[in-house]
C-alpha cells in the first residue's frame, strides 16, 4: 500500500505540473501581451476567437476602386491577366544565356488548396529570373499628405533557401511607360518585402531619396528588424507583409499584424537621409612634426654593464650524468633487416633502395641509445634584449585629426515623405524556390481598408489553416516560442517527477517481490501445512479434480491458462483412470510415487 500511495502521489504532481503547464498556455495565448501596448493605446493586432463549430467561407473580397490606388486578389484570372505584363526585356550585365527574364508565371490555387476560388499569382520556375509589372488605377503622389500603405501575402510552399519575394513601386517617368521592358535597372521608389539567402534574413524596406540640390538619386536602407523572422521562410504558410508610410516620416512594418519594425525616414535608414553639416577639409595634412606618441622611451637609460643579451634561455644541465647502461654505440634506428627491395624497384628512375628505418631492438630492453645529452634548464643568468623603460613625451600633441569645414552638398529635408509619384507595381526576383505565391495585393492610402481587406482574405484564410492544424502539440510549442522561460521551468519539473516516479515505482516493486520472497523462505523453515502457490480459484476445484491431482502421470494446467469444464460422465468419473502402455514396451509401465508436498497438499485439500 505504500508503494501503491506514493506512485500516486507522485502521478498527482505530475499532473498538477500538467495543469500549469496548460494553464499558462491558456495565459499566453488569449491573455493581453504587455509588448502590445505602447504610450497606453493597444497596437493594431488582429485576432479574433473563432467557434470550433462556425463554418468559414471565402469569398473574393469586394474591390472598389476609388479606396485603392491598386488591387487584386488574383480570384478573376481572366481580369487579373489584363492588368499584369510580362517582362521581355534582359538584364544587361550578365551571360548572355541567363540574361532573359524567362522565369514562368501562372495563376492557381495554393498547393494546400483551401477555397478553389481563392486564386495566386505563383512563380514556378527556379534559378530563373522573373519580372512581371502592373499600372496602378491612379498614380500615386505623396504631395496629397496620406499615407502609403502596401499590402500583399506571401506563400513559399516549398521554402526559401536563397531568393526574394519582394515587389517594387516603380517610379512615374518615361522609364515606366512601357511595362514590357521592366527590368532590374528600371526606377522604382520603394522596394519592399522578404528576401533571404542562406542565414541572411532580411526584410526590405528601402526607398530612392532624390537630392533636393542636385538630383541625385540615393538608396536609403531601413534598419534590420531587432527580431530575426526566420520561420517566415521555412513553416510553408501564408503571411501577410504590410508598409505604411505616414506623412510625418513615421513609418511601421507589420507581418501578419504584428509590428516588427518601426520608426522615421529621419533617423532610421542608412545613409542618412541629410548629410553632416561640416565634413573633414580633404586639402587638410598632417605635418611632419606632428607627434602623436603619448609614451617615449627613456633617453637617460642606459643599458646594464653586467647584461648579456646574448646568453640563451637555456643550458646543458652541469649536474647531470648518463644513466648506467645507456648505449651511446648502438643506433637507436636502423634499417629493417627483414625487408626486401621490390621486384618492380627501377634504381634509374627511383634511385637507390634502402631498407626502412625500424626502432633498435637492443634499446627496448636499456634506458637509451645513441648520443647521451644532457637535459635543459633554465639560465640564470638569462636577461633577454635590453629596452629603455618608458616615460611620459613631452613632444605629444594629441591625435591629429583634419579641421572640418562647411559641407558644400549639405541640405536639410525635413520631408523625405514626399518621395517620387508612383505608378506601376512590379515583381522582379529570382530564387533557388519554385512555387512562390503571391496573393492580395494592395495599394491605398487608409490603413483601415487595408485592414478590411485583410480581414475578408488572410484573415479567413489563416484562421481556416490554424484551426484544422489546432492541437495540444501546437499549444505546446507556440508556448515555449512564445515563454521560453516558463516552458523551461515546467521541462525541468516534469523530468524531475517522472524520474522520481519511475525510480519510486522500480524500486517500490522490488521490496514487495524480496517481502513476498521471505515470506516463503519463512514458511518453508516450518512442517505446518501450507497451501498451494495456485490462486484460490484453482485450489477450489470440483472433487473430479481432486481425484485427478492424485495421478502424478499427468501435468499441472499452467496458471494463465483458461479453466476447462469437466466433459466426463459420472460413470466415467467413477472408473480409475490408468496409465496407458507405449505400444511394443515389455516393461509395464509405472505410476510415479507422490511426493510428501503432494500429500500434504491432499490433506489440507481433504480438511
Amino acid at each position: 500500500m505504500q508503494w501503491k500511495f506514493g506512485g500516486s502521489s507522485a502521478a498527482l504532481a505530475l499532473l498538477l505540473a500538467c495543469s500549469l503547464l496548460l494553464s499558462v498556455t491558456a495565459d499566453a495565448e488569449f491573455g493581453v501581451d504587455a509588448d502590445d501596448f505602447e504610450d497606453g493605446q493597444v497596437e493594431d493586432v488582429q485576432e479574433e476567437t473563432v467557434g470550433a463549430d462556425e463554418e468559414l467561407v471565402y469569398e473574393s473580397p469586394v474591390i472598389e476602386p476609388k479606396k485603392f490606388h491598386f488591387a487584386d486578389h488574383f480570384d478573376d484570372v481572366e481580369e487579373s491577366r489584363k492588368l499584369w505584363v510580362n517582362s521581355q526585356a534582359k538584364k544587361d550585365d550578365i551571360a548572355e544565356e541567363i540574361s532573359k527574364y524567362d522565369g514562368i508565371w501562372s495563376w492557381e490555387s495554393p498547393q494546400r488548396i483551401v477555397w478553389a476560388k481563392d486564386k495566386g499569382l505563383v512563380l514556378k520556375s527556379k534559378a530563373k529570373h522573373a519580372a512581371i509589372s502592373a499600372r496602378l488605377r491612379k498614380q500615386f503622389d505623396f504631395k496629397a499628405e496620406k499615407p502609403l500603405v502596401v499590402q500583399y501575402e506571401v506563400t513559399l510552399q516549398e521554402g526559401q533557401d536563397c531568393g526574394g519575394s519582394y515587389i517594387k513601386l516603380l517610379s512615374a517617368g518615361k522609364e515606366t511607360d512601357n511595362l514590357k521592358s521592366f527590368n532590374d535597372k528600371t526606377p522604382y521608389t520603394i522596394m519592399f518585402g522578404p528576401d533571404k539567402c542562406g542565414n541572411d534574413v532580411k526584410l526590405h524596406f528601402i526607398f530612392r531619396h532624390v537630392n533636393p540640390i542636385n538630383g541625385t538619386i540615393t538608396e536609403k536602407h531601413c534598419n534590420k528588424p531587432k527580431n530575426r523572422l526566420d520561420d517566415l521562410f521555412k513553416d510553408k504558410l501564408p503571411h501577410l507583409y504590410q508598409l505604411v508610410v505616414h506623412p510625418d516620416n513615421s513609418f511601421e512594418i507589420r507581418v501578419d499584424h504584428k509590428i516588427v519594425n518601426e520608426g522615421s525616414l529621419l533617423t532610421d535608414f542608412k545613409p542618412p537621409v541629410n548629410p553632416p553639416a561640416q565634413i573633414d577639409d580633404p586639402n587638410d595634412h598632417k605635418p611632419e612634426s606632428w607627434d602623436e606618441r603619448e609614451k617615449i622611451p627613456d633617453p637617460t637609460a642606459s643599458k646594464p654593464s653586467d647584461w648579456d643579451e646574448d646568453a640563451p634561455p637555456q643550458l646543458p644541465d652541469p649536474d647531470a650524468v648518463m644513466p648506467e647502461g645507456w648505449l651511446e654505440d648502438e643506433p637507436d634506428m636502423i634499417f629493417d633487416p627483414t625487408a626486401s627491395k621490390p621486384e618492380d624497384w627501377d634504381a634509374e628512375i627511383d634511385g637507390e633502395w634502402e631498407a626502412p628505418l625500424v626502432d633498435n631492438p637492443v634499446c627496448e630492453k636499456t634506458v637509451g641509445c645513441g648520443k647521451w645529452k644532457a637535459p635543459l634548464i633554465p639560465n640564470p643568468n638569462y636577461k633577454g634584449k635590453w629596452r629603455a623603460p618608458s616615460i611620459d613625451n613631452p613632444n605629444y600633441q594629441g591625435k591629429w585629426s583634419p579641421r572640418k569645414i562647411a559641407n558644400p552638398d549639405f541640405f536639410e529635408d525635413l520631408k523625405p515623405f514626399r518621395m517620387t509619384p508612383i505608378s506601376a507595381v512590379g515583381l522582379e526576383l529570382w530564387s533557388m524556390s519554385s512555387d512562390i505565391l503571391f496573393d492580395n495585393l494592395i495599394v491605398t492610402d487608409d490603413v483601415a481598408v487595408a485592414r478590411d481587406f485583410a480581414a475578408n482574405s488572410f484573415d479567413v484564410k489563416r484562421r481556416y489553416i490554424d484551426r484544422e492544424s489546432d492541437s495540444f502539440v501546437n499549444k505546446v510549442v507556440e508556448l515555449a516560442k512564445a515563454n521560453p522561460v516558463v516552458a523551461g521551468i515546467a521541462l525541468v519539473v516534469f523530468v524531475v517527477l517522472f524520474v522520481f516516479l519511475t525510480i519510486w515505482c522500480r524500486f517500490g516493486a522490488a521490496k514487495k517481490e524480496d517481502a513476498a520472497k521471505r515470506a516463503a523462505a519463512q514458511a518453508k523453515k516450518t512442517d505446518e501445512p501450507q497451501p498451494d502457490e495456485a490462486p484460490e480459484e484453482e485450489e477450489e476445484s470440483d472433487p473430479s479434480s481432486e481425484r485427478a491431482a492424485g495421478d502424478s502421470s499427468k501435468e499441472s494446467t499452467p496458471l494463465s491458462a483458461s479453466p476447462k469444464k469437466n466433459t466426463k460422465s459420472d460413470l466415467e468419473d467413477n472408473v480409475e483412470t490408468k496409465p496407458e502402455e507405449p505400444e511394443g514396451s515389455d516393461e509395464p509401465a509405472q505410476t510415479e510415487q507422490p511426493t510428501t508436498k503432494t500429500t500434504r497438499k491432499r490433506a489440507v485439500r481433504k480438511e
